[in-house]
This record gives C-alpha cells, sequence and structure tokens, in this order.
C-alpha cells in the first residue's frame, strides 16, 4: 500500500467525485497530491490537517492556471511523477441548441485544459518517467442523442491519449485513459446542469441500461486511476480502460 510513497500527484477537479476519490487513494499509498478546482472551499476541507495534501484554485480552461499549478507541486515538493486530467465539463447539448461559447466552453475544459497541463508537466514527467492519466467517458466511444459536443470532446481526450503514448514513450512516460461511466457524482447537476428532478430520471434510465444493475461509486473508477499509474502498469501505455458496469457494450 505504499507503492506512491513519496512521489506527487497532480488530480485536477479533485475537491470531489472521482476527482477526491483518486486523491484519497494516491495518499493512502504514500503519494503527496495536489488538487486543483474552481471553488477553494471543498478544496480546503478536503486538505486541512492533511500534511501530504496541498490544493490549488485553478480552471483547467485557463492557460495561466495549467502552468501555476505544475508550478505549485514543484515548489512545494521538488517532482513530479502522475498528473491525472480528471477535471471535466459537459451539457445536455442537442445540436439545434449549439453555440460558439458552449462548444468552446466544453473543449476548453475537456481537450485545452488536459493539453496545456499536460505540456506543462512533460519535463518533470519525463526526468522521473511518470505518468499521465486522462479521465475520459464512455460517450467518448459510445454514442447518445443530445452529447454530440461532451462526447466529440471526450472521444479527442481519448485519441490524443494514444498520440502523447506514443510521443511521449521514448522518454519513459506511459499515457493512458480511464473512461468512465454514470457514476455517482454531482456531475449531471452540476457540469450537465439538470435540475434534481431531470438528474433523478437519468440516473433511473441508467441503472437500467448497465448490465451490472447500477451506477458507479466514485472509488470503482479511481482504483482504475491509480492503478494506471502505480510501477505495476509500467508495460502499460496507450490504452483506454472503460468501467461502466457494462454499458459500452449495449
Amino acid at each position: 500500500m505504499d507503492s506512491f510513497k513519496d512521489k506527487v500527484v497532480i488530480v485536477t477537479g479533485g475537491g470531489a467525485g472521482i476527482g477526491r476519490a483518486a486523491a484519497m487513494q494516491f495518499a493512502e499509498q504514500g503519494a503527496r497530491v495536489v488538487i486543483t478546482g474552481r471553488r477553494s472551499e471543498p478544496l480546503l476541507a478536503l486538505t486541512r490537517s492533511r500534511a501530504n495534501l496541498d490544493f490549488v484554485v485553478a480552471d483547467a480552461a485557463n492557460p495561466e492556471d495549467a502552468s501555476r499549478t505544475v508550478r505549485t507541486a514543484i515548489d512545494r515538493w521538488g517532482r513530479l511523477d502522475v498528473l491525472v486530467n480528471n477535471a471535466g465539463a459537459g451539457a445536455i447539448l442537442p445540436l439545434a441548441e449549439a453555440s460558439a461559447a458552449r462548444i468552446t466552453a466544453i473543449f476548453g475544459v475537456n481537450v485545452v485544459g488536459p493539453s496545456l497541463l499536460a505540456a506543462a508537466a512533460i519535463p518533470h514527467l519525463k526526468a522521473l518517467g511518470g505518468a499521465i492519466v486522462n479521465v475520459s467517458s464512455t460517450f467518448g466511444h459510445k454514442a447518445a442523442a443530445g452529447l454530440s459536443h461532451y462526447a466529440g470532446s471526450k472521444a479527442a481526450l481519448e485519441h490524443m491519449t494514444r498520440c502523447w503514448a506514443l510521443e511521449l514513450a521514448p522518454d519513459r512516460v506511459r499515457v493512458n485513459a480511464v473512461a468512465a461511466g454514470p457514476t455517482e457524482t454531482d456531475f449531471l447537476t452540476e457540469r450537465m446542469e439538470l435540475s434534481s428532478e431531470q438528474a433523478e430520471a437519468v440516473k433511473g434510465d441508467e441503472r437500467r441500461r448497465i448490465p451490472l444493475g447500477r451506477r458507479g461509486t466514485p472509488d470503482d473508477v479511481a482504483t482504475w486511476i491509480v492503478s494506471l499509474a502505480s510501477p505495476s502498469a509500467s508495460w502499460i501505455t496507450g490504452q483506454i480502460v472503460t468501467v461502466d458496469g457494462g454499458l459500452n457494450i449495449t
């Protein structure tokens, strides 16, 4: 349980849900973790009284915040071993309602943000033979009406994962992704901007469609994020691991 002892990890969107679960699992295995998010309250609540956790208030789509996040990890702990691009944005957005601003907002967080963070992290990851884990979605490779731009942004992230894996392999930097299925987080209400009633209706439909009969928990997904970043996965790169109770095969 100490496979990440003294290693340094950045987890974006680490204040809640999958990101929070991943940060806690890394910390439990000895890592020193920097989490990011746009609101300070949940970040402060998680890191308070935990010497191996720190945070940066940052927007994944803001170019200046990418370099600042990496710099915080280096200034605090002197190295960077793992980058987890978990922060995400989405919307149920029928094509007829799509606007440039809404499309740009989704791609800014899901495509531009991970790219800028990875670029800022590369020198430090190369020095240590580190790892990048991107968090995608079942809908990065499964079609769904009303999700074209969210799904398209995740499809882009998955293909970037493969391309980065080839590009960085000579420097011993591994790049993989976890494609998360419907998970018990606040994503539907906070990110997809659904009402509580709409969210409950979506959850019920998802449970009926998922072969294993339930939505996932943050730890279900976080376990695979941590596993792909660990030394035990040292011969795995360029892979998309789908963790969704079988939804992607329906």
